[in-house]
C-alpha cells in the first residue's frame, strides 16, 4: 500500500488506512482489528498457543490468549468430535470370527 506514491510510514499510515476503508465502504474498523482476526483464524485452524505466541511476537501466554475468541461453530465441532471419540472408546469389541475348517476334520 502506498500513499501518494510514497512508501508507507507511520506518519502517513492513518491517511492510507482511512482511504482504504472508504474505498471498501467500511467504517469503524481499526488496523489492530486485523491482528485480532488473523490470530483468531490461526487458533481456529489448529495453531497451538506456542504457534500463536510466535506469530504475534508475544512472550507470555496471557498476551496471546487475549486474541483468541471462541466461535460457537468451533465449540460445537469440538464437542461433536469428543462425542465421537467417546462413542468409539465405549463400543464393545467385536469377537474375531472363527476360522472354518475346510475339510471338516477338526484339526
Amino acid at each position: 500500500m502506498r500513499c501518494g506514491g510514497a512508501g508507507l510510514r507511520r506518519a502517513n499510515f492513518t491517511r492510507a488506512w482511512a482511504a482504504a476503508l472508504k474505498k471498501a465502504k467500511l467504517s469503524g474498523f481499526h488496523f489492530h482489528d486485523l491482528r485480532h482476526t488473523g490470530n483468531t483464524f490461526a487458533a481456529q485452524s489448529g495453531a497451538t498457543l506456542r504457534d500463536l505466541m510466535t506469530r504475534m511476537g508475544h512472550s507470555s501466554t496471557r498476551a496471546a490468549l487475549i486474541y483468541q475468541h471462541t466461535a460457537m461453530e468451533r465449540d460445537r465441532a469440538i464437542a461433536d468430535a469428543l462425542g465421537k471419540l467417546a462413542e468409539e472408546a465405549l463400543k464393545p469389541e467385536e469377537p474375531e470370527p472363527e476360522e472354518q475348517d475346510p475339510d471338516g476334520s477338526g484339526t
